[in-house]
């Protein structure tokens, strides 16, 4: 009879489970990217309270955050491919939809995903900003735009840090669910190697421990940050000086 848990097996099965990690990070990055560019958007628009826009962005984030996202995953893998074939059929183009890679649904779908909480993490972070900076900016002759990317957002990062790392870890441990999309990541390799050794939770303890280890290392690379970026209390202010000294910088 062998052994109940094999515990050599753990640690043999993680360098080629590591193999496919690359391919983890870089979709968490890219899904990550997408997120807050879309969640700042969204932020953005529910701040500036756009009439038709508000009510949309709302039952965007509202139905975004309302379903699991394995289920967005599948919607995307098969709902993305008949937009361009509907597209094809109606206006005569040539999109090519089988040359897609399920990488890009994988991305798509994980990104929207957090794209739905992150416009409320970014839009509680760009209220935070004092208001009578964006009082003065403005009186100095700064555009909306200047003082959002020159003092709004700089300040607001501070404040979301935390948060948006938390929400990395979540799109990494997201990422184990692309394989629904045809991508090989390491749980898509750890479903591999436990069909050939049959030996599927060591090969799984091999997997929670990898991710465990990438946790950890993103929590402390986002501590290390929060350090470097801290604006102390006393200068937590922007002078008009140094708003004045923005609005002639070049972009």
């Amino acid at each position: 009879m062998g052994k109940l848990f094999d515990v050599s097996l753990v640690f043999s099965s993680i360098p080629e489970l590591l193999e496919k990690l690359p391919i983890t990070l870089e979709l968490a990055l890219l899904a990550m990217v997408l997120a807050l560019v879309i969640g700042l958007i969204m932020a953005i628009i529910k701040m500036k309270n756009i009439k038709v826009l508000t009510q949309i962005v709302n039952i965007i984030i509202s139905m975004l955050r309302g379903t699991p996202v394995i289920v967005q995953l599948y919607v995307a893998f098969f709902g993305i491919p008949m937009i361009f074939t509907a597209i094809n059929n109606s206006w005569g183009t040539d999109l090519a939809v089988a040359d897609i890679p399920g990488f890009v649904y994988a991305m798509i779908a994980l990104g929207l995903n957090q794209a739905a909480f992150m416009a409320e993490i970014i839009r509680s972070a760009l209220q935070s900003v004092n208001s009578r900076q964006i009082e003065a900016a403005s009186a100095l002759g700064m555009t909306y735009g200047q003082a959002l990317r020159r003092i709004i957002i700089p300040e607001a990062f501070e404040v979301a840090l935390p948060t948006l790392g938390n929400s990395l870890i979540s799109i990494i441990k997201g990422t184990s669910l692309a394989f629904t999309c045809a991508v090989v990541e390491i749980t898509a390799q750890g479903k591999i190697i436990g069909g050939r050794t049959y030996r599927y939770f060591e090969v799984y303890v091999s997997l929670a421990i990898i991710y465990w280890v990438i946790t950890i290392i993103i929590e402390q690379l986002i501590k290390f940050i929060e350090k470097r970026i801290r604006i102390p209390e006393q200068v937590a202010m922007v002078s008009p000086a140094r708003i004045k000294e923005c609005i002639y910088d070049k972009d």
